[in-house]
C-alpha cells in the first residue's frame, strides 16, 4: 500500500476547494424598484421616456418590447442564458424586476452573480438616457 504525500493531500484540498467556490456563483437577485426620473426638461413626454428606456437597453444588446404604454418587457440572450426583466415606468420613476430567466440558477431568491451586473448596466444606461430628456 503506497502513502498518500502530503503534496497530493494539499492538491486535493484546494481542488475540492476550488470545485465548492465555483458552485458560490450565485447572489440575491437585484431588482430596481422606484428609480426617479430625474429630467432637465420641464415636460418630458411619457413618448421620450419610452425612447430613452428602450435605446438603452437596445445599445446594451437587450432585446426591448413594449406590451402596454408604460410598461416593457426586456430580454436578454447571452452566451446560451437568458434573462427576462419587466420595466414598468411612468414620467416620475421606473422599475426593473425579474420576469424569467434559463441557465441562471434561479431559486426563488438567488441568481447567478452576473445577472445583478446586467440589471446595474441597464439602470445605469436608463438613468444616462433620461437624464438628458
Amino acid at each position: 500500500m503506497k502513502f498518500v504525500s502530503l503534496r497530493n493531500i494539499l492538491f486535493i484540498a484546494v481542488l475540492v476547494l476550488t470545485l465548492g467556490l465555483m458552485g458560490c456563483r450565485t447572489a440575491p437577485i437585484y431588482n430596481v424598484e422606484n428609480s426617479p426620473i430625474s429630467i432637465s426638461s420641464d415636460k418630458a413626454s411619457m413618448k421620450q421616456i419610452k425612447k430613452a428606456i428602450m435605446s438603452a437597453g437596445a445599445s446594451l444588446g437587450w432585446r426591448m418590447k413594449e406590451v402596454k404604454p408604460g410598461h416593457i418587457v426586456a430580454t436578454l440572450l447571452l452566451r446560451g442564458n437568458s434573462a427576462v426583466v419587466d420595466i414598468p415606468y411612468t414620467s416620475k420613476s421606473y422599475n426593473i424586476a425579474y420576469k424569467d430567466s434559463t441557465g441562471l440558477k434561479y431559486d426563488g431568491s438567488m441568481i447567478h452573480k452576473n445577472y445583478n451586473g446586467w440589471i446595474q448596466n441597464l439602470d445605469n444606461a436608463i438613468q444616462s438616457r433620461v437624464s438628458i430628456l
